[in-house]
């Protein structure tokens, strides 16, 4: 007779082994894209409120995906940004298979393996949230559980961070403690990074000439959200948006 125990054990190593293979490369989609947009589903901001509360993740992420979204940003920050774990996994079920990011306030290596058991690709840290040895040791967990890291700087201060090599270095525009946001950021600190860094420039890029500009500053991923949230159609805009890069 069989032993339905040891099959059960058996069965619970293979699904185990499958969240530790490697995730589609959110470091590849941006080097391979023509537009590099990672498109954010973003319901709430904390400045701002609810951008689009009746965002549906079964249906938004996928539409960024059909329309060229080289990869996706997904909050799942409950509290300040109306987020959710369960909206990769719903994401993913709806047929999204680009990279996701999985975009939260990551400070301990329990969100790390939450990141990969929800259906991540890659995990965002912040800088600012971390010490460097707290930072290098999340990200050797991640990269244990088969996740890249996007590793966020804001300051010239922060990009001591970049030595501890990330598979993506982001720079953020918008000043987490005010809120305030300013592009220029990106193109002050572009020449400070690793040359061979894989640049990503997030929060505040509204028009297609900008993407451009900084294209020619070396970057190679762009992380736009509230863009195309505010719109009626977020896939719609972001298809028009590639079209005037």
């Amino acid at each position: 007779m069989k032993d339905i125990l040891q099959e059960i054990v058996s069965h619970k190593r293979l699904e185990l082994e499958r969240m530790r293979v490697a995730k589609p490369s959110l470091r590849q989609a941006l080097l391979r894209s023509e537009s590099g947009i990672i498109a954010e589903f973003k319901r709430r901001s904390p400045s701002k409120g609810w951008i689009k509360e009746e965002g549906r993740a079964d249906i938004i992420p996928l539409s960024y995906q059909k329309n060229g979204a080289a990869a996706l940003s997904i909050l799942t920050d409950k509290t300040y940004f109306g987020g959710h774990d369960d909206f990769i996994r719903t994401a993913r079920q709806s047929g999204v298979t680009i990279p996701v990011l999985y975009k939260n306030f990551v400070i301990d290596e329990l969100q790390v393996f939450e990141a990969a058991l929800c259906g991540a690709s890659a995990v965002l840290l912040i800088a600012a949230c971390l010490t460097k040895e707290a930072c290098r040791a999340l990200m050797a967990r991640a990269h244990e559980l088969g996740l890249e890291v996007l590793l966020e700087m804001h300051s010239e201060e922060e990009l001591e961070y970049a030595e501890l090599e990330p598979d993506l270095c982001g720079i953020n525009n918008r000043n987490l403690g005010s809120f305030v946001t300013d592009v220029d950021n990106s193109f002050r600190l572009a020449e400070k990074l690793p040359k061979d860094a894989v640049k990503v420039s997030e929060s505040g890029i509204s028009h297609p000439a900008v993407i451009r500009q900084l294209r020619e500053a070396g970057y190679r991923g762009f992380l736009i959200g509230e863009t195309f949230m505010k719109t009626p159609n977020p896939g719609e805009a972001l298809k028009d948006f590639i079209s005037k890069i």
